[in-house]
């Protein structure tokens, strides 16, 4: 897991980027090649759901339920609800490849799927979680929870699930080249159409993580490993999205990249505390030729009209 605590003196060129998004937007489908993810699974039948009123990591069927603030208006509280509402986890494929290089977690934000009519939506035979799939783990404790999110975390989060690699040399290419954010951004100012909510400004800490693996390993140790520093990652609440690529790809030499979205760097410190991550820290320089991480900021402009992506300064 990219954490902010692994940070390396090692680093790579350092990248500053600033992007407008066209006020006409190309639907996001189309401009990232999300209609060729491989369709959804079949709904599950009625009779082998029943959705608990709690929510937890270890019920991805788990309904949405918030509690109301005096603060917020009902009408406002009723478009919380619904923007936290997505499909059930157990809906969606466990396939890596799938959710790394498909998107496939983004099927999660059809509610309801395009040939499920809203009454079987409410009648439970499309189970509604407030779940999402944020990294290649379809997994019980690994996902993050929409209801803990204000509005344009939540936003972003789910904007997030497009994200997929635009190049096979994603490894060794730039990173703002290396993944489809133009499309992430396009979709995040269509949800944020769709829910009527004014953006303004906002910036995200973002970890880079460059590798090189040596050729013999144990990889069950290092699937171990990462899995279990994601999970205790995702206890702060507050990492948006963990992707990673297959080491590899494209340019060969076991190189690899990975990446994780933090709601702030506070969030990523606490969710770097814990001890798989010590762990995964020891294991290293057994595991990995090299390694790099930096450090970013990620800043969605008003009115999602752009972004700029530079280095992290205090």
């Amino acid at each position: 897991m990219a954490s902010e605590l692994d940070h390396s003196p090692l680093g790579d060129k350092a990248e500053s980027v600033s992007v407008s998004i066209p006020v006409e937007l190309e639907s996001p489908l189309s401009a990232s090649g999300l209609d060729s993810i491989s369709k959804a699974p079949q709904i599950v039948p009625q009779s082998l759901l029943k959705p608990d009123i709690c929510l937890d990591q270890t019920n991805p069927k788990a309904t949405v339920a918030t509690v109301l603030s005096p603060q917020f208006s009902i009408q406002g509280w009723e478009r919380y609800a619904k923007a936290t509402a997505v499909i059930s986890p157990d809906l969606i494929t466990r396939d890596w490849d799938a959710l790394r290089f498909n998107a496939a977690a983004y099927h999660q934000l059809h509610v309801p799927f395009p040939h499920v009519s809203d009454p079987d939506v409410n009648r439970g035979v499309v189970p509604i979680s407030s779940l999402l799939i944020s990294s290649p783990y379809n997994l019980p404790g690994h996902y993050l929870n929409l209801s803990h999110l204000d509005m344009p975390n939540l936003l972003f989060a789910k904007a997030l699930t497009v994200i997929k690699p635009t190049t096979l040399s994603y490894a060794t290419t730039s990173f703002m080249d290396a993944l489809n954010f133009n499309t992430v951004l396009m979709y995040l100012k269509k949800l944020a159409d769709e829910e009527g909510f004014e953006w303004k400004e906002q910036s995200f800490y973002v970890v880079v993580f460059r590798s090189q693996l040596k050729e013999k390993i144990d990889k069950e140790w290092l699937w171990k490993l990462d899995a279990e520093s994601h999970k205790e990652a995702g206890m702060s609440g507050g990492l948006l999205k963990y992707w990673f690529g297959r080491a590899g790809d494209g340019v060969g030499e076991r190189r690899n990249l990975a990446t994780c979205f933090w709601r702030s760097k506070e969030d990523a410190r606490k969710g770097g505390l814990g001890p798989w991550h010590k762990k995964a820290r020891l294991a290293a320089r057994e595991m990995y030729e090299s390694f790099a991480f930096t450090t970013h900021q990620f800043t969605v402009l008003d009115n999602v009209s752009g972004f700029t992506f530079a280095d992290w300064k205090e």
